[in-house]
């Protein structure tokens, strides 16, 4: 894997895209803290980075900079910390499970397995194939989401909250949801994709089947990005010589059992392939995952808003040494 140049304060290279992967409320917490401690210790200034992937809380954390906001400090106070509502841990995601029938057997245990551990309770279901857009894995995304129809609670207080932080699709930033019906990637922002608004396209990238509604965008109804894939790297706007810095806190997802240990390593597969395509484009990679004490202090429950702040704490520190490596 490509990486970018030592991260110094004399010699950081801001990179020219900023990827920002799903993660629930505790990787949001952590991605705020990762950005600030890159930022403090290497005296950039990210919002000025020149473009933004952002997938489910990834989404929030991307359009908070580019809505011009820094990167939240552990000292930061005005109201609560992380914008990403918390979600039940198994009792939403369970009553949509039980509704997978006809979904094959290695699908369904997958999305399973994620139930267990709160947020990413859509991701497995885009297993490698599907994260590539293969026909066969949209139908079987579509066959999945189509049982989501009706469930879940509405985002409402992220997108009134995101609404005032006066932020548009101007060509930097970037969304990426699920069309539920399709079963394919929408990524807002992007050319050709459909005009929306910048709350209701992070609330849709943010809205985990069973768990939050699909949200209406157009004639369409949309849900979260991690559906297709945990990164979406490869939505990235990229080619020969560009820098792309990507945070991926289900990277670092915490857990031995073998259901966890089988999500993770969908995770890390996908992520993989997007790298792959990213490096065909002559594309130069920083993959960023949770080190050893921020996946401690993140713990196995990405929805859990008592681990936000520690997170984030361990994230800011890990910023720090990614800037003076």
């Amino acid at each position: 894997m490509a990486s970018l140049r030592p991260m110094t304060p004399a010699a950081f290279l801001r990179p020219d895209v900023l990827v920002l992967a799903g993660g629930g409320i505790v990787g949001e917490a952590w991605m705020h803290g990762v950005l600030a401690g890159i930022e403090d210790g290497a005296a950039v200034d990210l919002r000025e980075t020149e473009a933004f992937v952002g997938t489910s809380a990834g989404s929030i954390v991307a359009a908070w900079l580019a809505a011009g906001r820094r990167p939240r400090r552990a000292g930061d106070g005005g109201g609560p910390p992380f914008a990403t509502p918390p979600a039940p841990e198994v009792d939403a995601t369970g009553a949509g499970i039980d509704r997978l029938d006809g979904v094959a057997a290695g699908l369904r245990g997958a999305v399973r397995g994620a139930a267990r551990i709160g947020w990413a309770a859509s991701a497995p279901l885009a297993g490698v194939a599907v994260a590539i857009g293969t026909p066969a894995g949209a139908l079987a995304r579509a066959a999945v989401l189509s049982r989501a129809a009706g469930h879940g609670r509405p985002l409402t207080d992220l997108r009134r909250r995101v609404a005032t932080w006066d932020v548009g699709f101007d060509g930097r930033l970037r969304v990426c949801t699920v069309d539920r019906r399709s079963g394919r990637r929408v990524v807002f922002g992007a050319p050709g994709a459909p005009p929306a608004e910048v709350a209701d396209a992070v609330c849709a990238s943010c809205s985990i089947p069973w768990v939050f509604s699909p949200v209406r965008i157009g004639d369409r109804e949309y849900v979260d990005g991690g559906a297709w894939s945990v990164t979406n790297l490869d939505a990235a706007r990229t080619g020969p010589g560009t820098h792309v810095l990507c945070l991926d806190p289900a990277a670092g997802l915490g857990g031995d059992d073998r259901r966890t240990a089988a999500v993770r390593g969908a995770f890390r597969a996908a992520s993989e392939l997007e790298r792959q395509v990213l490096r065909r484009r002559g594309t130069r990679v920083l993959h960023v995952a949770p080190d050893r004490d921020a996946g401690a202090a993140m713990g196995t429950n990405f929805m859990a808003p008592g681990h936000a702040r520690g997170a984030q704490v361990a994230g800011y520190r890990q910023g720090l040494a990614l800037a003076a490596a």
